[in-house]
């Protein structure tokens, strides 16, 4: 079948709000001149993905989903009375209990970064995420703080005076992990982790997402070996890549009703038409399990990059008699979420503009 061309960007999400095949070798990390690399768990919970990292001094845990499509990390912090915050299993995080934790003012340099506004002189932020009945907000207080990581010499490497919401008034999406202390900003803005870590990881980091269990998220390595392939990274307000075709469905995501029509036609099962309810997005098409529905493997083409994906990249089960489709029509940015990105090492490199793609098995257990 011959290959239509047309060319979109792809907001490169892994994300809380867009919760959106492997070969023998295992991914390559090369350190690319940095003698110690920063690292940190990420754990499959529930369609999430949360890191694990330790806060100020003596080092707490904390749990922040993992988020490339915001910048700030924040956690819950006391005091937060239970009608402000939501559960957590972990106890809030106390900064009157850390010697490292420092308020900013809003006259300070570091309140300008994180582009926030003032109260009574204090910095603080207010962040809202996704939309209807699956929106979550945050607001507090913007501090410096300690940061605590693994590495890759098995000893904690600490990131000193980093800028990050302390949130009073917290409130969870619907399917927020019982773990999940707070969110950990991974985009291209100035307040993000990675722009502040950037001169000590050299802008470079990659993660692995499994599809259960958990994996490791490193921080200033490049990803190299046999079958990587990359594209050009675009940073704008967020991470965007060209799309120029999508293999044997030949059609730009925006026109998902097409795209459903040539997905339905290719499947020798009687699909089924999920409503959503939801605005600006469309329906999604999903089978019963029981049918056995054969699923088509379909090639994602980047600017100078084929990522071959598995039907698990594409069909997820939602039940125990259910898949559904990740693709998605709606009315915003097309997006590359989760789903598509799972058994695949990806890594970014912010100062040379690429995004590296290998396929792997990325669960550590």
């Amino acid at each position: 079948m011959a290959l239509k061309t047309f060319s979109t960007y792809a907001f490169l999400c892994l994300s809380i709000i867009w919760p959106s095949f492997c070969t023998k070798e295992n991914p390559k990390l090369v350190q690319d001149e940095n003698p110690k690399l920063f690292q940190a768990e990420i754990i499959f919970v529930h369609g999430i993905y949360v890191m694990h990292l330790s806060i100020g001094s003596p080092p707490v845990d904390i749990y922040g989903s993992v988020d490339t499509g915001s910048d700030l990390v924040w956690t819950q912090c006391e005091p937060c009375p239970q009608s402000q915050c939501f559960r957590q299993e972990a106890s809030l995080f106390d900064p009157k209990k850390s010697s490292t934790y420092n308020s900013i003012s809003c006259f300070s340099f570091q309140c300008v970064i994180a582009g926030t506004n003032c109260s009574e002189g204090d910095c603080i932020y207010s962040l809202a995420y996704g939309r209807g009945l699956h929106g979550s907000f945050s607001s507090g207080n913007i501090a410096t703080e300690t940061l605590t990581f693994g590495s890759t010499s098995g000893k904690p490497l600490e990131m000193p005076k980093i800028i990050f919401g302390c949130g009073h008034n917290n409130s969870e999406s619907p399917n927020t992990p019982s773990n999940q202390t707070g969110t950990i900003g991974l985009g291209p803005g100035s307040s993000s982790l990675i722009s502040q870590m950037a001169t000590s990881i050299a802008g470079k980091f990659s993660y692995c997402l499994p599809h259960q269990g958990s994996s490791t998220i490193n921080f200033g390595g490049i990803v190299a070996g046999a079958g990587v392939v990359s594209t050009p990274l675009i940073i704008r307000d967020h991470y965007y890549l060209t799309l120029e075709a999508i293999s044997r469905t030949l059609l730009p995501l925006e026109c998902h009703s097409n795209l459903k029509l040539v997905m339905s036609n290719m499947i020798r099962a009687q699909p089924i038409e999920i409503k959503i309810g939801e605005p600006g997005l469309s329906d999604i098409l999903c089978y019963n399990i029981s049918s056995q529905p054969e699923l088509p493997e379909v090639t994602i083409h980047f600017k100078g990059a084929d990522v071959k994906l598995s039907p698990s990249n594409i069909f997820q089960n939602i039940s125990d008699d259910l898949m559904c489709s990740a693709f998605r029509g709606g009315d915003a940015n097309t997006i590359y979420g989760n789903i598509m990105q799972i058994n695949f090492l990806i890594g970014y490199d912010i100062e040379q503009r690429t995004v590296s793609f290998k396929s792997t098995h990325c669960a550590n257990n």
